[in-house]
């Protein structure tokens, strides 16, 4: 293959959605290009880019002058004051105004592509207007979908179709409950208009979007890519999971690793359900038991809402903390993730099953632990259980999840000998996602030189 580090330096503007689950793989992919001898233009609001800059500057790897950060500033409505601009703690009210206040934004873009005249564009769903506005200027775009490509598929097909449900006779590519299915058939028909359902809606003017670029790896959804590059005449482009190589700081969260330190090898369970979701306080108590009743050791990070001030003592059961304080360890608001999952002694994950969090398990072999809470959690949850890296904690009629099954679910995935196929499967998933890292980068990096080079003729 071609070496791609000595190519010509292409100047990419990378312009992900203002929420940090979209700014995190675009920063991790923005990261791999610049390696690969591309200039990159990093582009959002001043307080989004504020909230990277320390991760980005302390990485080896990357000094001020790498990756460039453009400010993309926003109107200052009275409503929405600029620490607002952005999805991180927006209160949800106030999300249509940052809706109104990035549209506004359209003459500063426009001037922003005027000045840097990039090579590309790598964009994310929304903005709609992005593949307009760069195609004014002849400039080429090209959409990095976030999510999954079992989620990208089944809405290309919902939305193609207008709900039509004659998904049923897919059921080798949707396994998933019919009732699921329902459900989200109806959301994306009903909020087809929304900006948040947009991303499965490509511009048909811009002349790329037939492809489509899904953090992903064919090793966990190849089948899925295939029903969309069949069934939609789309080519897709996995980039890979994006996982960090590079934790940073050393000392970041070290009394929980020296903590981990002791503990006997894939022996504990790390239990966290995402920066977007609070418990309610029956569902806390429900996961304390369960992880108590497990009797498996545990590190669990307990988030509670902005605003609200709310000792452990009170929000967990009463004697929960003085029983399990040799094998359980509470976490207020953050854990380091990362250095969490990457520690010999984590045996499962117990998780919301956001995109994001599931790639980093299954980047590091970590089987999991089931337990949607909304958006594409659910799904992401079956496709954990179809690739046999983990099962779903079931729930009762009334969609509370129960100690017992709980409790059930991490001794069978952690411990118990029925449960030795999970654990292998976990690891081999990781160790072939790992192997196909730098063969999907250079799928990329291909791919972008070609678009390039076709728009340029």
């Amino acid at each position: 293959m071609e070496d791609t580090r000595q190519i010509k330096k292409m100047r990419v503007l990378m312009f992900p959605w203002f929420a940090h689950g979209h700014i995190t793989p675009f920063l991790e992919l923005a990261k791999k290009l610049f390696l690969r001898n591309f200039h990159i233009y990093f582009c959002s609001s001043p307080v989004n880019l504020n909230s990277i800059k320390q991760k980005l500057f302390s990485d080896p790897k990357f000094s001020n002058h790498s990756i460039e950060l453009v400010e993309l500033h926003l109107p200052s409505l009275p409503s929405l004051p600029p620490h607002y601009h952005t999805t991180n703690g927006l209160p949800p009210h106030l999300m249509p105004t940052l809706d109104k206040a990035i549209d506004m934004a359209k003459p500063s873009f426009n001037k922003i592509l005027e000045t840097l005249k990039p090579d590309l564009v790598i964009r994310d769903f929304a903005p709609a207007w992005v593949p307009d506005l760069a195609s004014s200027l002849k400039v080429p775009t090209i959409v990095f979908i976030t999510s999954g490509a079992a989620l990208v598929s089944f809405s290309l097909y919902c939305l193609k179709n207008k709900g039509g449900d004659d998904y049923h006779h897919h059921d080798h590519v949707f396994p998933f409950p019919e009732v699921y299915l329902e459900n989200m058939k109806s959301q994306l028909v009903q909020n087809s208009e929304k900006s948040s359902i947009r991303a499965f809606q490509f511009n048909e003017r811009s002349s790329n979007d037939n492809t489509i670029l899904i953090k992903s790896s064919r090793e966990l959804e190849g089948k899925y890519m295939d029903y969309i590059s069949s069934s939609f005449g789309m080519k897709v482009v996995p980039v890979g999971p994006l996982v960090p190589y590079y934790v940073h700081d050393d000392e970041e969260g070290m009394d929980i690793i020296n903590w981990l330190n002791k503990k006997e090898k894939s022996s504990t369970v790390f239990a966290c359900f995402g920066s977007q979701f609070y418990l309610s306080k029956e569902d806390m108590e429900e996961i304390a038991y369960g992880l108590e009743l497990s009797k498996v050791n545990f590190i669990w990070v307990l988030r509670f809402a902005k605003g609200e001030v709310m000792k452990l003592e009170d929000a967990l059961p009463n004697g929960f903390l003085e029983r399990v304080r040799d094998k359980g360890l509470i976490v207020a608001d953050w854990a380091p993730q990362l250095k969490i999952l990457k520690h010999s002694s984590i045996g499962g994950f117990v998780s919301h099953c956001g995109w994001n969090s599931l790639l980093e398990s299954i980047k590091f072999g970590v089987p999991i632990i089931a337990m949607p809470m909304q958006f594409d959690q659910p799904l992401n949850a079956r496709l954990v259980e179809e690739c046999g890296i983990g099962l779903e904690v079931e729930r009762d009629n009334n969609g509370r999840v129960g100690r017992e099954n709980l409790a059930k679910v991490i001794r069978k995935v952690v411990v118990e000998k029925n449960g030795d196929g999970i654990r292998q499967k976990a690891k081999e998933m990781g160790e072939n996602m790992e192997k196909k890292d730098d063969e999907e980068l250079d799928g990329l990096v291909k791919e972008l030189l070609q678009l390039c080079q076709k728009e340029c003729m």
